[in-house]
């Protein structure tokens, strides 16, 4: 896939647009499975498959945001004052801004409309609930963890990204070897490895990984036809395992930094990055004025701020919308909650002074 005029790689944009719109998909999955949890019992029904897929398949999109920052900030000529005084801003100012807007307006509708962001309204009780907001623990903000992960990750990248620069690839292998080691006994066997190897533990590994996949010249990894394998085959051994562990009375959730989940998201960088390698005359992908590649890039320039304020829209929809039909249910609450969080990004990014607050990039 090729550059934009802007100097974006599109590629790239669309990973980003990928990984929100999984984070989403994620959410959706984790309010509204209860619906589906008694079709196990007589063997795993279609919608059963498909509320597992979207939670546990889908569970990539944190991942392939760190992949994202290693493949876009790491191996470049940086000093740290340079790169933490670019990158932890663009993170703090949005985090800050949509926690106290989205904050208030929580405490609004649950004084005005019943909601229960908030059971109290004194000073004590409000301000207890804005530092749960923070803190990611009052209720529709525990996506808030992101940001004290990526904010921790890009403490650490600059030291990362000065072995990186004088490096060659093979040694970013090295290190990966044993990052996939920790996803295997660490978040898929939960068991501990008899050496520790704490350094290389998830997320700082999906950062190298996301470095290495976008400059190696590897053949098998630029070959389409073995990333599609790799995410195919990664997909099925997801299900498998879920299906597997899973009761009438228990979801099985895979861990996000677990080795199956790992090689997907190795699959998925890996197909986008050599799509174009298919040959497939896609007039929509490659024409950069179509209204895919215009929604994609704006999708991915909004990513953040969505990520932000979409946990909101989410806690609304669920009290408002009725129960339907599962698959109905399901996919016009992803549609609202997306649309909502794009639509309200778009009218913020038009407000002078407001817009470089919001996290658009």
């Amino acid at each position: 896939m090729a550059k934009t005029k802007s100097k974006r790689i599109f590629y790239l944009d669309a990973l980003r647009a990928v990984a929100i719109l999984t984070v989403i998909a994620v959410h959706v999955y984790a309010v509204t499975r209860v619906q589906v949890m008694a079709d196990f019992a007589t063997g795993p029904s279609l919608r059963w498959l498909f509320s597992q897929f979207t939670g546990n398949n889908l569970r990539i999109g944190v991942d392939l945001f760190l992949m994202l920052a290693g493949a876009l900030s790491l191996g470049r000529e940086w000093s740290i004052r340079e790169f933490l005084g670019k990158r932890i801003p663009r993170i703090v100012e949005p985090f800050v801004f949509w926690g106290l807007l989205t904050g208030a307006i929580a405490v609004i509708i649950s004084y005005y409309f019943g909601y229960k962001f908030i059971f109290a309204f004194d000073i004590n009780s409000i301000l207890h609930f804005f530092y749960g907001v923070f803190m990611s623990t009052s209720p529709g903000f525990s996506p808030y963890w992101f940001f004290w992960m990526i904010l921790g990750t890009y403490l650490i990248m600059p030291i990362f990204n000065k072995w990186l620069l004088h490096s060659e690839l093979e040694e970013a292998e090295y290190f990966l070897v044993f990052w996939l080691i920790t996803a295997l006994f660490d978040f898929t066997l939960n068991i501990d490895f008899p050496i520790k190897l704490t350094y290389f533990v998830s997320p700082i590994g999906l950062v190298v990984a996301g470095y290495y996949l976008r400059h190696t010249k590897r053949e098998i990894l630029n070959n389409p036809y073995f990333a599609l394998a790799l995410t195919l085959l990664s997909a099925i051994l997801i299900m498998v395992i879920v299906t597997y562990f899973s009761t009438p009375t228990k979801f099985h959730t895979i861990n996000r930094y677990s080795l199956p989940i790992s090689l997907e998201v190795i699959g998925v960088f890996l197909l986008f990055k050599n799509f174009n390698k298919f040959g497939l005359n896609l007039g929509f992908i490659k024409n950069e004025n179509s209204l895919f590649r215009r929604f994609t890039s704006l999708l991915a320039k909004y990513s953040y701020g969505i990520y932000l304020i979409q946990g909101l829209f989410l806690c609304i929809y669920l009290k408002i919308l009725p129960c339907w039909e599962y698959f109905s249910y399901w996919i016009i609450f992803f549609l609202l909650v997306l649309f909502s969080s794009m639509i309200t990004m778009y009218l913020f990014s038009k407000v002078k002074y407001v817009n470089r607050f919001i996290g658009a990039k």
